[in-house]
Formats: structure tokens, sequence, C-alpha cells
């Protein structure tokens, strides 16, 4: 006989048992509602491409992560790091016959073999939205305002949208005579909030920046105030410069714009500092941080920012571009899901509440019962849109009783020799423990009564 193989998995990665896979299914149910809300049409990709497609594309660093290999065919492919560069590729080859502007969402799987810790894992789901085709600040504003419906339809009230513009970076840069340097200091200044100054300017010595430049950059950087303060420094220090200036324009129009739209006041935040280390991006900029605070396994309170953005994205003009001739703008963001579950649970978000079913009505098989009646009643509730199960042995009682508490049913159902011989059933609620006998031609309506509670 075989020695056993010891069941465990891999750093980085995690299993999902169903009181967080019910929640992390609610969350990506309510992002496919709100995407389809604006229009945005579901399109999918391979989780395998060949590795010229991936690699080179979101800067050297992240070629580092990509988990590449050689498959059967002996061809050269790796696994997603994300869905925007594939989409990029899908872009290239089917938008000519979908037509633009293309409003995509997908949801699905990445793997970055990255180091991991607190709600970041190397094997993660992202849920992006996108629109390729159009270089319009319609589309950036229109990202802002899908960020916001959807936390907002995920239940939370404190959130802020920070936002940038790579042209205003791009323009400190050309004042400063350093565009040449772009790819190692948007780099080093997307690390800034993790690694702090410090570690920050260590980084743009050694890609070779005067002491002088680089105090410019961190001066720029850590610019702070109202959203209007900020882009009229911005316009004063950046003068010289068309880029920076169509930047600040694109990010005034899109405050005033989500204001008018009702995106409530402070939202919506200036950062300077974020620069989204991916090198695909080419305009404005966006990170996503749930504000507030919850308390560790110690009883010491923690800052839910500490998560990290869990919802990021920007303009990539020049994307596509390695694929097609056609030029292929686009815009978009991604939701990480397992970061912000990882969130969820920590604050104890009122969806992750311990429930391990997605039915919240249990009926009791008792001891020679009807099977065939006990079935019957589910599925009638089924067809009246209420999610049963039914209990498959005739255990005693109090064990279906446990099976029923532990798992978090709503509503159990019970019903022996004497309740079918006056037409009845016993309904209990494990919330109050409140038990009642109801006739069995009302059931369905005193179930649904009793789940409105």
């Amino acid at each position: 006989m075989s020695p056993r193989i010891e069941p465990r998995t891999l750093r980085g990665f995690r299993d999902y048992p169903p009181a967080l896979m019910i929640p992390r299914e609610r969350v990506l149910e309510t992002a496919r509602q709100v995407y389809r809300s604006y229009g945005f049409a579901p399109i999918d990709t391979p989780a395998m491409e060949y590795s010229e497609i991936l690699l080179g594309k979101g800067g050297g660093e992240n070629d580092k992560i990509v988990y590449r290999f050689r498959d059967h065919g002996d061809r050269d492919v790796a696994l997603r790091f994300d869905l925007t560069v594939p989409f990029a590729r899908f872009a290239a080859q089917h938008v000519p016959q979908l037509g633009v502007p293309f409003k995509r969402y997908a949801m699905g799987p990445v793997w970055r073999g990255e180091n991991t810790g607190h709600g970041r894992y190397r094997e993660f789901w992202q849920c992006d939205f996108d629109t390729i085709g159009t270089t319009a600040n319609a589309s950036d504003i229109e990202t802002v305002l899908v960020i916001n419906d959807l936390f907002s339809a995920l239940g939370f009230e404190q959130f802020t949208i920070r936002v940038n513009n790579r042209l205003l970076l791009n323009g400190l840069l050309d004042s400063l005579n350093l565009a040449g340097y772009s790819v190692p200091v948007l780099r080093a200044i997307d690390k800034l909030e993790k690694s702090g100054p410090g570690k920050v300017s260590e980084e743009l010595r050694d890609a070779g920046l005067s002491p002088n430049a680089i105090e410019s950059i961190l001066r720029f950087a850590e610019i702070q105030g109202k959203p209007a303060v900020i882009l009229q420094q911005c316009a004063t220090e950046l003068a010289s410069s068309e880029r920076a200036a169509e930047g600040i324009e694109r990010l005034r129009e899109l405050l005033e714009v989500a204001a008018l739209a009702g995106v409530p006041e402070g939202r919506i935040q200036i950062d300077l500092s974020i620069a989204r280390g991916l090198d695909y991006y080419t305009g404005t900029i966006f990170e996503t941080f749930l504000d507030g605070h919850y308390t560790d396994d110690q009883g010491h309170a923690q800052s839910l920012a500490g998560f990290g953005s869990v919802c990021s994205g920007g303009r990539y003009d020049n994307l596509a571009s390695l694929y097609t001739k056609q030029v292929l703008p686009g815009v978009g963001a991604s939701l990480g899901v397992d970061r912000l579950l990882a969130a969820m649970e920590a604050m104890k978000h009122p969806w992750l509440s311990g429930v391990s079913t997605p039915a919240p009505v249990f009926i009791v098989q008792f001891p020679g019962g009807p099977l065939g009646v006990y079935q019957k009643t589910a599925r009638d509730l089924r067809g009246a849109g209420i999610a049963t199960e039914v209990y498959p042995e005739p255990k005693k009682l109090g064990l279906q009783f446990q099976y029923a508490d532990k798992r978090g049913f709503t509503l159990v159902l019970i019903a022996g020799p004497d309740d079918f011989a006056r037409g009845e059933w016993q309904m209990k609620d494990l919330r109050d423990g409140q038990q009642v006998a109801v006739p069995a031609a009302e059931l369905i309506q005193q179930v649904q009564d009793r789940l409105r509670r």
C-alpha cells in the first residue's frame, strides 16, 4: 500500500470553504450587475497565453513574477498575471469585427509568483471592466463612476478613490530633463507609500538621479490638499509642459463631472504619489482604498488602508498596438476580489457571517417520515424562489438540528406523523429560536414572510 500523501496547499495559495466562497460569489455577482448596468459585456480569455503575449508588457520587474514554462507541445507559454494584457490581445484579434468603442468585463484567476502577505496571494481573482477604442475623457470619468457605484453596492460607505495622471508625472520629468528616466522613476514613486521616501530615494539614486532631482520628485509626489488646490499648484509648477496641462485638465473635468453625477464630496482625491507600477499606463490612473479601522486578533486597531488598493486601473493608450496596427486606446480598472475579501473578513463585514449554505431553509427528515412529501415540499419552495435543503438521512432530530445550526440555515421545517395528521408543519427560526405551527397550505407564504424579517 502506498504511503498517504499529506494534504497541504502551496504557499501563497489558499482554499475557499463555503463560508468564504458564498460571499466571494456575492461580490462577483454584485460586480457583474454594476458592470452590466453601464453596458459592459462579458468576455473570457484563456488562463494560459504564449509567453511573448505576456512578457515585457508590465515592465521588467513584472516579468520576474510570471509563471512561465513549456507545455507538452514544447510551446513557450505562461499563466496570465492580469486580465488587461490578454484583453489587449483579444481586442487586436476581435475588435475589428466587434466595432469600437467596445466595453467589456471579465472575471477570473490570475497568477503572480511574488511575495505573499495579508490579503496577497499568488493565485487570486480579478474582476475587470474596460472600454477600448476611444481616448475620450468621458470613458475615464465613467471608470470612476463605476468604481464608486461598485463599492456602494458592496455595502461600503467609507472608501476613497485616489486618482492621478501619468501626464503630470511625465511633465515633471520633462521639466527636470529626466524624460529618459520615466520607467525607473515611475516604478520607484509607486512604492512611496509602502517603502517610504528613504527607500525610494535610494532606488532613484541607484537609477542615476541627482540629489536635487530626487528632492524635486519627492516634493512633487508628496503635495497634499484639496483636489482643486493640488491641481492649481501643479499648473503653476508645470506651466511649461503641454502634457501636464492636458493631464490637469482631464483630472479637473473628472472631478467636475463626478460631482455633478452625485459622487459624494471628498470621495475622489488627487494623489500625486500614485504611479501604478505597470509600464503600459499612459493617462489617468486610479486606486481605491477602504477607510476606517478594524480590530486584529491581538485587540489592536489597524487601518483598513493597510490592505492596499482594492480596485486599481487606468488609461493605457498603446498596449494593443503591440499586436495590431489599429489604434485601440483603452481605460479600465480591476477589482481585487481576494484582497477585498481579506479586508471584509478582518472588518467582520456582514456578508461574511459564517453561513456555509446558500439555502435559507432546511427540512428535517423525520424518522419514518414520507421522503416523497419532504422532497415535494422542498421542490414547491424552490419553485417559489426559496433555496431549500432536505437532510438525506432520518437521523436523530438533535443531530439534524446541529447540522442546520452549524451551517447557518435560517429556518428549519419539521413534520412528523402527528403534524401530517393535522395538516401542518413546525417552522423554527434559528435566529431567535421561535417555533410556530404553520398550516401546510400556508407554508410557502409564511416562509416567505419570515425570511423577509
